[in-house]
């Protein structure tokens, strides 16, 4: 097998002009399970070579997996000729700044040999435990385990060169009981043997009761959110609040806000790739270092992140947050979240001062509402409860809600100590391995809409 970077300079030799060549090897395992069962195992291995070429401002791509010099040599003939055809329909020249030069890049350490060997007697294992600690309470398990190594290089006709290979692991287990009732936990690393089966299932299981659930009232209660649902907001914060080429048109949640008071002192996040428990990169897809970026510090919005075509229509310069070579249509994004804890030892401490209020587990079905606000709308899901005189009580009717999500960070008045990195790995395409290093937090007025059906 061809290495990446050496493929890479290969196919670079194949385009004409101004041109970025990027190779990603990708070779994971996957086994999903359901009613404490294997039902599906899956293996890839597969290189995409994608071709950019740069035309007058305007660019073009083209992608293969056949990594013969013919199929090569097509694919960069491809791009040569989209990028050429959108400069001719445009008529003048396109936004796209050109190539980024190249810069020093810091090696990561989101590598792990045990990992990269795809042991697929270690998901075997995994389910095993699974399965058999959701039997010891009457409960059905239903999840994912998964792991992968990708192997990603940049050549470009600027002169960046950058090669590296990350390894990722994530087990999800929902238990289940007779009458439909579920409890989940979840748990990512960028090593199998960080995934703990047994205690997932244990987590997820205590949060199936066997009580029926009431229904809660629409209205405004505090709450306490797990890591989980912490990191889907946050996930959603950074399309609306942080990317940069929403902030440039004007459409981003932090345009004209940057410097000021957006959230509780208590918030500081920022996007940290080599932050400990993070799945850690050390270049975007257009090959440009990655480095710790504050966006939010003690509640106030310092920063957003950019590519290389967002940062020039800013007058800025990139981040190193592209998405994909050339920039994503959509903009750029933070891919390492890091919420910094807070001094709670853990969810009960966060409990202990509310009289009547709710516990989420995770949330569902979020979808944003309105944009420049941060306003969505979602559901609470697998193990939702009252917080009843301080302690967990009864299970509660998964709820819909409709929130902001800077006002839900303004009104968080304490975290936990303890951050666990929020993730999933449904990969729909090219495996991209991502999440938010979070705690749980507290935060008042949590806006309940209606009863889920």
């Amino acid at each position: 097998m061809t290495e990446p970077l050496e493929l890479a300079e290969r196919a670079l030799g194949f385009a004409t002009g101004e041109a970025q060549i990027t190779v990603v090897r990708e070779r994971s395992l996957l086994s999903r399970f359901a009613v404490s069962r294997p039902t599906q195992a899956t293996e890839v291995d597969d290189t995409t070579v994608s071709v950019l070429r740069v035309h007058d401002g305007h660019t073009g791509s083209a992608e293969t997996n056949d990594l013969s010099d013919e199929a090569l040599r097509q694919a960069a003939a491809r791009a040569d000729a989209a990028a050429r055809a959108a400069a001719r329909a445009a008529g003048e020249p396109g936004d796209y700044p050109g190539l980024p030069e190249p810069a020093p890049i810091t090696p990561g350490d989101g590598f792990d040999p045990r990992t990269a060997d795809l042991d697929p007697v270690a998901a075997g294992t995994a389910l095993r435990m699974a399965f058999d600690e959701c039997a010891r309470h009457d409960l059905q398990a239903f999840g994912i385990w998964t792991a992968g190594v990708v192997d990603t290089a940049v050549a470009s006709s600027t002169g960046v060169r950058a090669h590296e290979a990350v390894t990722d692991a994530y087990m999800k287990v929902m238990a289940r009981d007779r009458d439909g009732r579920t409890g989940r936990a979840t748990e990512a690393a960028t090593s199998v043997d960080a995934l703990h089966p047994l205690q997932l299932a244990e987590r997820a299981s205590a949060k199936v009761t066997g009580e029926d659930p009431i229904e809660l009232e629409p209205g405004e209660y505090p709450v306490v959110l797990e890591p989980d649902a912490v990191g889907e907001l946050l996930e959603f914060l950074g399309a609306l609040a942080f990317n940069g080429l929403a902030h440039a048109e004007g459409r981003g949640a932090l345009s004209g806000r940057l410097g000021e008071r957006v959230a509780a002192a208590a918030i500081n996040l920022s996007d940290s790739p080599r932050f400990p428990r993070t799945l850690p990169r050390s270049f975007d897809a257009e090959g440009v270092p990655k480095a710790p970026l504050p966006l939010i510090q003690d509640g106030v919005a310092h920063a957003v992140v950019h590519d290389t075509r967002s940062a020039a229509r800013a007058g800025a310069v990139s981040t190193g947050h592209a998405l994909a070579p050339g920039g994503a249509a959509w903009g750029p994004a933070p891919t390492n979240l890091v919420l910094i804890g807070g001094g709670a030892a853990d969810e009960a401490e966060l409990m202990a001062p509310i009289e009547y209020g709710l516990y989420v587990t995770r949330l569902w079905y979020v979808n944003p509402v309105h944009e420049k606000s941060t306003l969505l709308t979602g559901t609470t899901r697998d193990g939702t409860f009252l917080i009843e005189d301080g302690r967990l009580g009864r299970p509660v009717k998964d709820v819909r809600f409709t929130d902001s999500i800077l006002r839900l960070l303004e009104a968080t008045d304490a975290l936990t100590s303890g951050q666990r990195l929020a993730s999933e790995a449904e990969f729909y395409g090219r495996r991209f391995a991502s999440g938010v290093v979070t705690p749980a937090l507290r935060a008042q007025g949590f806006r309940i809409t209606g009863q889920t059906v």
